[in-house]
């Protein structure tokens, strides 16, 4: 297993949106995600480490230790078998186990962060409830993002569109043509989300290495470029500023180190509707000591 970060890292992704729905709210009908009381737009974070996932699996293709635990389509006890398999333990006699082996746990725990590049990430809950016995444990990963919010109110729109074609002869012979439907866009977004890395967790828990955050960055730069579609319209990574601490605990709060970042519209009076309507400040002049700061694009 390669040696685990020793440096901890706090991050800011810049991206936008344009005539497209970043995030749906399932309970709004898949409406974008907006704050009800400032109508800022919202990406959540399991959105956001929904296209990092995806990136390292296309990128990757299963390659040993770079698998996806959290994938479409695999139930989860399947991946919990695994490492029941492999150390040779019966999962219907996993109590009768633990009374010989007290590190048991912790074997299962480290086969599965050793070959799951998701959970040596965000970690994971790796019990189903449906069969306990599989039970591989809970690891809080040293990778961490927040919601992304908008940096100005959002304008939902509902677009109607229609197809000219039916779905059966039924259809056809009542006399219908075409089929009607909607879905929602935002004509423009500007988003930002912060992200933390932890080295103290990636040493003590799941081993999460310099070739894993070499990764990271690239699968954050490009988590928009092999997602696109229809629904999502235009979205790109725009800014990735990386603070990089000297220590594994960090040399100054995260707070004050993206307050040194602006985002700041050009024109206050009018819409915003591509990127080039904002400017991007990074303060980067006596940075706390310890602290040095990256713009990775």
């Amino acid at each position: 297993m390669a040696e685990p970060i020793k440096n901890r890292y706090d991050f800011e992704i810049i991206f936008d949106v344009e005539n497209g729905n970043p995030n749906g709210d399932p309970d709004a009908g898949n409406m974008p995600r907006i704050d009800q009381e400032t109508g800022l737009g919202l990406v959540t974070d399991v959105c956001l480490k929904r296209k990092i996932r995806n990136y390292v699996e296309a990128a990757k293709e299963d390659a040993p230790g770079y698998r996806i635990y959290v994938k479409d389509h695999v139930p989860l006890e399947r991946n919990n078998r695994e490492a029941y398999k492999y150390l040779g333990v019966d999962e219907k006699k996993i109590k009768e186990v633990k009374k010989k082996d007290a590190d048991i746990d912790r074997k299962i725990r480290d086969f599965m962060c050793e070959n799951f590049y998701d959970i040596r990430a965000f970690g994971a809950v790796m019990t189903t409830f449906v069969n306990a016995k599989l039970n591989c444990g809970q690891v809080r990963g040293p990778v961490q993002l927040d919601f992304a919010r908008s940096v100005e109110p959002i304008l939902a729109q509902e677009i109607g569109i229609s197809r000219v074609t039916v779905s059966s002869e039924k259809e056809q012979e009542e006399g219908k043509h075409m089929m009607l439907g909607h879905k929602f866009i935002v004509p423009y977004g500007l988003y930002i989300a912060h992200g933390y890395i932890s080295a103290n967790l990636a040493r003590k828990v799941t081993g999460f290495s310099e070739e894993d955050l070499a990764l990271l960055w690239q699968a954050v730069i490009n988590m928009f470029e092999n997602d696109h579609s229809a629904t999502r319209g235009s979205m790109a990574v725009r800014k990735l500023i990386v603070f990089k601490h000297e220590s594994e605990l960090g040399n100054a709060p995260a707070y004050q180190l993206f307050e040194r970042i602006k985002v700041e519209k050009k024109d206050p009076e009018k819409t915003a509707r591509a990127y080039s309507d904002y400017t991007v400040t990074v303060d980067d002049t006596d940075l706390p000591a310890g602290v040095t700061c990256i713009q990775m694009i």
